[in-house]
């Protein structure tokens, strides 16, 4: 869900006049973002989404998206412990 608004600043006539501030809202891991530092709301459409993407429940929605269309939702814990077995692991002293 995009939501556009409009940013505070400096008083004057066209104060509260253009929707340049933009807010994303992604339903399905419930992240969200917003900007409004940009000049234009295109601008700050970018900027919003690079936030987003970097929020960390976005994230976690993402790596569980790809695991599921990828087919190891199911059994990720198994996946995961078997790749950190004993056997699996290199130990090395620097010392």
């Amino acid at each position: 869900m995009i939501q556009t608004f409009c940013t505070g600043g400096h008083g004057g006539q066209h104060r509260n006049a253009k929707q340049n501030g933009v807010r994303i809202i992604h339903p399905a891991s419930g992240a969200r973002a917003e900007h409004r530092d940009g000049r234009d709301q295109a601008q700050n459409k970018k900027r919003a989404f690079e936030k987003l993407a970097t929020t960390k429940a976005f994230k976690a929605w993402h790596k569980a998206e790809v695991a599921r269309r990828l087919g190891y939702a199911h059994d990720i814990d198994a996946i995961v412990d078997k790749a950190m077995s004993p056997e699996n692991l290199k130990i090395e002293e620097l010392w």
